[in-house]
């Protein structure tokens, strides 16, 4: 699969139906029970350096850059 999605393939398969449907079924990515992919952040969507305490949902960079207006204060 040379598409970084694999819905982008469905234009060149509409012309052959089977083709499509067994795509479909062997290349459509899984839904995620548990895992770093299950959780994304609000802001960005980036899956990794998540904080969900406090009910953040945030990644760390996007932290970073709200932690002031949000409320929290650096201690150094």
């Amino acid at each position: 699969m040379t598409t970084s999605d694999h819905r982008k393939m469905f234009t060149q398969l509409n012309a052959k139906p089977i083709k499509k449907a067994k795509f479909i079924k062997f290349n459509q990515p899984k839904d995620r029970s548990c895992g770093i992919a299950l959780r994304k952040c609000k802001n960005c969507g980036r899956t990794r350096g998540h904080i969900n305490k406090y009910g953040l949902h945030i990644c760390r960079q996007c932290f970073r850059e709200m932690a002031q207006g949000l409320g929290f204060k650096k201690f150094s």
